[in-house]
């Protein structure tokens, strides 16, 4: 089978597409046939060499995939052979073939593609487990997302439109248009001042702010707050300002972040929280009630996920690439190049 490679860490260059043995499954795991696999910013920060949890290259990356189970390990009895599935995958799983444990999966919704299926497990979870899990948004909130027309900041939109919350979106104005579909009320990522521009937006104040910028944009959300307002960290992609990795420039920027203290919290009566998903990626019992209720909006019809565009494996650079100049309005998916 072929898999895209981190061969080192680099520019978007350093990805390769190589072969490597199919694998077998053991009990209670089943080997999909991968269709389509995600593309998230940890697997550009892993590239980079700045994703801590990342295995060491040459390494394969990829949280999350759809296609169709191929075989089943000894004894399991269900999903069937052919069954078309989502599948939560720790590493590994942009390849032609991965081995997934049964009850990491569930059944790709009637009429989704399989790029569709690939798009939801991390952008859907994140913006689920943030919205009701973290900050426990209620109807009639104000929610201030970063990155809005990406593939966790759509997710937010249209999860946000159910739970009945306002959202404000940051975003370069090319995007605009796309946001206001969704419901967004649009603010201009590039002004110098975007915080000034939310504080007329909402000028009582923002009951949640999700940042996966970092550095100075957390302590700008922070001063957005209204009382028993929240803080929710979900990443740091003021680190990677370009295609390759700068440790100096990194280390600055580190040491600029923000601090926020027990006693400010308590004074302020703020939150601050933090969410890195793939930390909980093994926890069944914390993501499967949450993915349930994911199935269940997906098969009402009231989330579908924005695929932007789809790149083969032999194109994983170009994809990279095209994530960090910020093209992107919505998901980017890999798909393994015909035979």
């Amino acid at each position: 089978m072929k898999q895209v490679v981190i061969a080192r860490h680099g520019p978007p260059g350093v990805l390769e597409v190589r072969e490597a043995p199919d694998p077998v499954a053991g009990p209670d795991e089943v080997v999909l046939r991968v269709h389509a696999a995600g593309i998230n910013f940890a697997d550009l920060l892993a590239r980079q060499g700045l994703y801590p949890d990342a295995p060491k290259p040459p390494c394969v990356v990829g949280y999350e995939v759809a296609g169709t189970v191929e075989t089943r390990g000894p004894g399991l009895v269900g999903p069937r052979e052919g069954a078309a599935v989502i599948a939560l995958t720790r590493f590994g799983g942009q390849s032609e073939r991965v081995v997934v444990p049964a009850g990491r999966m569930l059944p790709l919704p009637s009429g989704w593609s399989y790029a569709e299926g690939a798009a939801l497990p991390v952008t859907y979870l994140t913006a689920h487990h943030m919205l009701t899990r973290i900050a426990a948004a209620r109807s009639g909130e104000t929610v201030l997302i970063h990155a809005a027309a990406g593939g966790v900041g759509l997710a937010v939109a249209e999860l946000s439109r159910i739970f009945g919350c306002r959202v404000i979106g940051l975003a370069s104005p090319a995007k605009h248009d796309v946001l206001r579909r969704y419901g967004v009320e649009p603010v201009d990522s590039r002004d110098p001042r975007w915080w000034d521009a939310v504080r007329r937006a909402a000028p009582d104040g923002i009951d949640v702010v999700l940042d996966a910028v970092g550095g100075g944009s957390w302590r700008r959300g922070y001063a957005l707050l209204k009382p028993a307002g929240r803080l929710v960290c979900f990443g740091v992609s003021s680190l990677a300002t370009g295609a390759a990795r700068n440790l100096l420039g990194v280390a600055w920027r580190v040491l600029r972040f923000p601090r926020f203290g027990p006693l400010g919290l308590m004074n302020e009566n703020k939150s601050v929280a933090g969410v890195n998903m793939g930390h909980l990626w093994k926890d069944e019992a914390l993501l499967r009630p949450q993915l349930d209720a994911l199935l269940t909006y997906a098969r009402e019809g009231r989330i579908r996920p924005p695929v932007d565009r789809t790149f083969p494996f032999s194109e994983a650079a170009a994809a990279h690439q095209y994530i960090h100049d910020r093209k992107n309005v919505g998901k980017v998916v890999l798909v393994p190049d015909p035979s």
